[in-house]
């Protein structure tokens, strides 16, 4: 009988796991680079208006996002052997690696205090801003496909998107960038946030699921479903 530590590291899930790893070390890097800069920037805590760095700061501080994206991408690339697997990955990278950011940053600084907090999420192309729980709860959807995906694969089988589905996904996503940029002036005039357009926001990640939903039970259909769950 196998230990569960070489089951888990060198077993069936193997990759999912390493991926995952990496991305919760990926995390860690993430937040101590912030817990430096709120040092130097915020010494009496984190809040709005947000301090707007030099250029040499913020370029700097744009090369990183972008190092930190490139880096999620070739994680999925290299534990990934199809255009499906390769994303199923990153969605699961990039959902791990975002949910443990903050994870790591309420360990060490107890921030956030509330789901509800604010925060600067990402700077190109412009500010975008909002609560905590929104882009978590993003995060956590995405590691939900890229996990469902994965594991479906394993068991041979495969979900098929047509165009309209990936049509409407396409704007599913536009709508939650624009509800994620929508502040973004807020950052420019250094002011402090007042709303969220969580009526964008809601559509944008229901349509995402709705898709996702409907495209499981046209091609599986209720009967399996309810075999299932029975």
């Amino acid at each position: 009988m196998e230990m569960l530590p070489t089951n888990l590291l060198f077993g069936r899930y193997r990759r999912p796991l390493w991926v995952c790893l990496l991305a919760m070390a990926m995390a860690h890097i993430e937040s101590s680079v912030v817990v430096y800069l709120r040092m130097i920037y915020y010494p009496d805590g984190f809040r709005f208006p947000i301090v707007l760095a030099g250029s040499h700061v913020a370029v700097t501080e744009v090369c990183r996002e972008m190092a930190t994206l490139l880096l999620l991408i070739a994680t999925a690339f290299l534990a990934g052997n199809s255009r499906r697997s390769r994303l199923a990955y990153f969605c699961i990278a990039f959902g791990v690696w975002d949910l443990f950011y903050y994870f790591w940053l309420w360990v060490i600084l107890g921030w956030p205090a509330s789901l509800l907090d604010w925060d600067i999420l990402f700077l190109v192309p412009v500010p975008w801003i909002g609560p905590v729980l929104s882009p978590a709860l993003v995060s956590v959807s995405m590691i939900f496909w890229g996990a469902h995906t994965i594991l479906r694969t394993q068991n041979g089988e495969d979900l098929f998107f047509h165009r309209i589905d990936i049509f409407l996904g396409v704007i599913a996503i536009i709508l939650l960038l624009l509800a994620f940029m929508f502040n973004y002036r807020i950052v420019l005039d250094q002011t402090v946030p007042v709303s969220f357009p969580w009526g964008l926001y809601w559509l944008g990640l229901g349509l995402l699921w709705a898709v996702y939903i409907h495209r499981y039970i046209r091609q599986y259909g209720y009967g399996r479903i309810q075999a299932r769950i029975g």
